[in-house]
């Protein structure tokens, strides 16, 4: 059996103080083996230096997911070779660095992390279809355990690619709306799922950024650059899956913290 947690989108410096805080104590309530993280807001709210790569590592987290932000730190394209624990979207353009899906083994276990970008709602990245990256990752795939982070917008586009993938990989679980939902289950042919995991951030906040530029932004139609709070409650949002002896996902389900 395998244990698997996936914290949802860690972000700025509340997200990394909760995740520092609490996630020994998740490692040890649901006996995990893996941790997987999506960090591409843990930065200032935007990208992953290697500063806090290193400390997310650092706080049990084995493999770290990431996406539209990829590039919002300069240390992804200036040192990215020393980000070895990191899967960026496997369907950005070829030339860009970093990898797509990365084998970690465990227990003897080979667990595939996949990260896919969504197409609905994000532009500016050149992302190629989802659909068809996943494809050509799972026909190559011989890992007993494969896990995919996609990092979309659209309900629908995620809940269509965990059909589409059903029975072809162990777990499918969404990031980038930072709202956890209460949608856990396993699809028809054993693919475990979720629409969105939520994220670690500020708990008095909107989606993780100062509540007050977000209000006037939508309320006047002005501009107004979005902050992150530096101080408050946080929250933290997560999922934990169970793989059992035949690497069928057995169980998924939700866990949220605020403190």
């Amino acid at each position: 059996m395998i244990s698997l947690l996936f914290l949802g989108d860690i972000c700025s410096v509340l997200g990394r103080k909760i995740v520092e805080n609490k996630l020994p104590e998740l490692i040890s309530k649901y006996k995990a083996d893996f941790v997987i993280a999506n960090g591409e807001n843990a930065t200032h709210g935007r990208g992953l230096s290697f500063k806090h790569y290193t400390e997310l590592l650092n706080s049990g987290i084995n493999c770290i997911t990431m996406g539209n932000h990829y590039y919002g730190v300069e240390d992804i394209l200036k040192r990215n070779e020393l980000y070895t624990n990191m899967v960026r979207p496997l369907n950005l353009p070829d030339k860009v660095p970093g990898m797509g899906s990365k084998v970690f083994f465990v227990k003897g276990i080979e667990i595939r992390v996949t990260n896919l970008l969504g197409v609905t709602g994000i532009s500016g990245l050149m992302q190629n279809n989802p659909f068809e990256a996943i494809d050509k990752i799972i026909e190559k795939s011989h890992s007993q355990i494969h896990f995919i982070d996609f990092h979309a917008e659209a309900t629908g586009e995620k809940a269509a690619l965990a059909r589409y993938v059903d029975g072809r990989v162990t777990c499918v679980v969404g990031t980038h709306t930072h709202v956890q939902t209460n949608d856990s289950r396993i699809l028809p042919k054993g693919t475990a799922f979720l629409t969105d995991v939520g994220a670690c951030c500020a708990y008095e906040s909107i989606l993780g950024m100062d509540a007050k530029n977000v209000i006037y932004r939508n309320s006047t139609g002005m501009p107004a650059r979005f902050e992150v709070p530096t101080t408050g409650k946080a929250q933290l949002n997560a999922c934990h899956i169970v793989i059992n002896d035949n690497f069928k996902a057995e169980l998924i389900e939700t866990i949220s913290i605020i403190e």
